[in-house]
This record gives C-alpha cells, sequence and structure tokens, in this order.
C-alpha cells in the first residue's frame, strides 16, 4: 500500500478515533449517584410553558404539572399562548393555568421564553423559573429534585428529557434509545465529570438570580444549547436532575420525523459554525474543562453520521491492511473507534429501558442511519425564523385539516 494511502488513512481516522473516544469515555462513567436527600419545600417556582396553537395537549401538560409533589402556595404555572390561532389559552385556563396571551411579529422559542423571564422576573414570586413544553408529562418529584439541587448551590438544572411512548412503534423505540444516548448517557457522564450536563429545551430550571445575570437572549433554532454555551462562558455549569423525567411524544410518521429532525440537526450545525472554534479556543486559553467539553460535544457529529463514516473507515482500512499482508495502525484506529460507538450504543439501549424490543429494533439501525444521513444532508443551516411547531402524532391520526408540515427552516419546537 502506497505511504501516502496509508497515512490518509491514519490522518482521517484521528478525528473520528477522537469523537468515539470521548463517547467511550461518557458510556464508561454514565452511572447515576445517589439522590440527594429532599429537604422541606422552601423555594417558589415558576413553570412556564411556552405553548403555539397547542390547544391538543396544552391541557394533559398542565394536569401534569398540577400532580406534582409540591405545595400549590409554592408554584404557579404560567402558560404563554404564544401567537396562537387555535383554542390554547381557553384549555390552558380551564385545565387551570395561569395564561399569558402573546402577539409579536419577533416568533420563536426563545422569544416566547425571553417574554415569560421577564414577566416572571418582574413579578417577583419565584426562586427559580422552570420551563415544561406543552407537549410533556412530568414526573411527581420534579420541583423537588430541583430544589435540592438549587438548595445545595446549584444556578441550573436540567431533568432527564425522555421519550413517552416508546412503545408505539420502532422508530419511537430508536428514538427513545437515541434520546438516552444524548440525554442520559451524555449528562450522567458529564454530570460525573462536573462540567455541564447540557440544556435540552425541556425540563430546565433557572434560578432567577441567574437569569438576572445572563438574561436569556437566544433566539435560534436550538435556542437551549445557544443559552448553555452562554452560560458556560460567564461561570455557569447545568447540574442533571437525573431522577426526575419530563417525558414528549414522539412522532411515528417518517415524514413528521424528519422535519421534526432537520431541525434539530440544522440548528446544531449552525452553533458549531458559530461557537465551536471560539470555545475550543478560550478552554484552552483558561484551561477550563468546561469549555473544553462543550466544544467537544458540539464537535461530536451526530451519530448516525459518526457511525457511517466509521464504518466505511473500518472497510477500508481492512482492505488496505489485507492488500499489505498485515493490520495497519488505520486499521486499529478504526477498529477502536467502531468498538468505542458499540459500547456508547449498548450503554444507551441499557437506559433507555426498552428491553429486548428495543435490542431488536437496533438491527434496523443502519436503515435508521440511512434515513438520518438523508435529514442531516437537507438540514437547514438557518439561526432563525417563526415558530412552526411540529404535527402532534393525536393531531396526525385525527388528521386535522389544519396540520402541515413546518417548513425545513422552521425553528425550534420541539
Amino acid at each position: 500500500m502506497p505511504a501516502a494511502m496509508a497515512m490518509l488513512l491514519v490522518l482521517s481516522a484521528i478525528p473520528v478515533f477522537l469523537a468515539c473516544s470521548y463517547l467511550f469515555l461518557l458510556a464508561l462513567l454514565a452511572r447515576r449517584r445517589p439522590e440527594p436527600a429532599y429537604g422541606p419545600p422552601r423555594l417558589r417556582f415558576d413553570i412556564v410553558v411556552p405553548a403555539h396553537d397547542e390547544e391538543s395537549g396544552v391541557a394533559m401538560t398542565v394536569r401534569s404539572l398540577l400532580a406534582m409533589d409540591y405545595p400549590p402556595a409554592l408554584r404557579r404555572i404560567i402558560v404563554v399562548a404564544d401567537n396562537c390561532r387555535d383554542r390554547t389559552a381557553q384549555m390552558a385556563r380551564a385545565a387551570g393555568a395561569l395564561v399569558v396571551e402573546r402577539q409579536s411579529e419577533r416568533r420563536g422559542k426563545g422569544y416566547a421564553l425571553e417574554f415569560a423571564f421577564e414577566r416572571c422576573l418582574s413579578d417577583g414570586f419565584a426562586d427559580a423559573i422552570v420551563v415544561v413544553d406543552a407537549d410533556s408529562a412530568v414526573s411527581a418529584n420534579l420541583l423537588r429534585a430541583f430544589s435540592a439541587r438549587l438548595e445545595a448551590g446549584a444556578t441550573v438544572v436540567q431533568a432527564h428529557y425522555g421519550v413517552r411512548n416508546p412503545a408505539a412503534s420502532w422508530r419511537t423505540r430508536l428514538m427513545a434509545i437515541a434520546f438516552s444516548l444524548f440525554h442520559k448517557v451524555r449528562s450522567l457522564g458529564r454530570e460525573r465529570l462536573r462540567v455541564s450536563a447540557g440544556l435540552r429545551g425541556n425540563g430546565m430550571c433557572f434560578s432567577s438570580s441567574l437569569l438576572r445575570e445572563v438574561p436569556h437572549r437566544a433566539y435560534s433554532l436550538v435556542e437551549d444549547v445557544e443559552y448553555g454555551i452562554r452560560l458556560a462562558l460567564a461561570g455557569h455549569r447545568v447540574h442533571f436532575a437525573y431522577e426526575a423525567d419530563v417525558l414528549s411524544d414522539m412522532v411515528v410518521s417518517e415524514q413528521a420525523a424528519r422535519s421534526q429532525r432537520q431541525r434539530w440537526e440544522g440548528g446544531r450545525f449552525a452553533m458549531l459554525r458559530q461557537y465551536g472554534a471560539p470555545l475550543l479556543w478560550t478552554g484552552l486559553l483558561r484551561s477550563d474543562l468546561r469549555l473544553l467539553d462543550m466544544a467537544m460535544d458540539l464537535f461530536v457529529p451526530p451519530l448516525a453520521m459518526l457511525a457511517a463514516v466509521a464504518g466505511s473507515g473500518l472497510v477500508v482500512a481492512g482492505l488496505s491492511s489485507a492488500r499489505a499482508g498485515h493490520a495497519t495502525l488505520a486499521l486499529y484506529l478504526w477498529a477502536l473507534s467502531n468498538l468505542f460507538l458499540v459500547v456508547y450504543v449498548v450503554r444507551g439501549w441499557r437506559l433507555s429501558g426498552t428491553g429486548a424490543r428495543g435490542l431488536a429494533d437496533l438491527l434496523c439501525a443502519p436503515v435508521y442511519v440511512l434515513w438520518k444521513a438523508t435529514v442531516l444532508l437537507r438540514s437547514s443551516l438557518h439561526g432563525r425564523g417563526g415558530w412552526v411547531r411540529t404535527p402532534r402524532e393525536a393531531e396526525i391520526a385525527k388528521g386535522s385539516p389544519r396540520l402541515r408540515l413546518p417548513p425545513r427552516e422552521a425553528d425550534p419546537s420541539k
């Protein structure tokens, strides 16, 4: 094998090996610590529910929030009906929430959150503000889990964000595993490293003092990632409340799922372009592991893309080694990369709770990888846009004439 070809295979393997090694490390560290002791409720919370045309599900979310194990006098549930054209506000009020209606040309979840946070801070009721999406159900211990971290000194906390309907189809089971990998394995591992566990957009908790220090000015397709970066640069890390859950239904249909993933991945690509190199450089200058970890989290490509590249590299390195008559350095690097990915995925499956069905569905992973690769190729790289929500499964099943899939440049409704 020509020396130039051998060197090219090694050089191309290095970034993939580093990315897979990072995920492998997080998989090894992804173990739950003992849950913190919950003291008597003392802190006051505003639970903000940003909602854009969510009449079909907002009442369920409000009822779930009302059922939390926390004194009613210490919490307020505030639904922000943002540029709604349906009965979101009426349904939320009937379910028992306070409702604030917003009409503005500045559309998007980021603007809705900025509006809600400013209202809450001016009211002065809450010690902390929680964000829960309007299609979610929460565990009863959500506010107690947040309170325990805040009392211990945390300023920002993220609950586990998972899939509510994993049994709906093979696609939702794979989504449950994917969420487990991204929201649980990575967050648990990063919590063990004492770096930022990351904001996930749903199930977030911010102390009021933090929001005054670092106002929420994040309007991109992935406003949670953008604001998390700003917090990290300001010296704050996101703590992970792993025992508390916020669960949302994932769409079953391929078309709706494709639209949803295009917005998510397009937004992350935009954040990588804007913040990847500056985070890495600033982290090196400050010797700040938190910033370096956040840069690494951005630089690691989506799992489908990483798996496709790692698998292709292994095939090419294997053929090259066969021609050379011995195992090359490139073969070892590509083989280890694939092994690390397998360990990472298996750890995510174990934590996903999907059981044997989920393991069997992993056999569909090559098909899913191909589907995801087409999504990534078509992902929008726009950083802004109007708030266009993903159709919910119940609406799709009813065939609502109001439903149309959002354009690819749509923004952060998750």
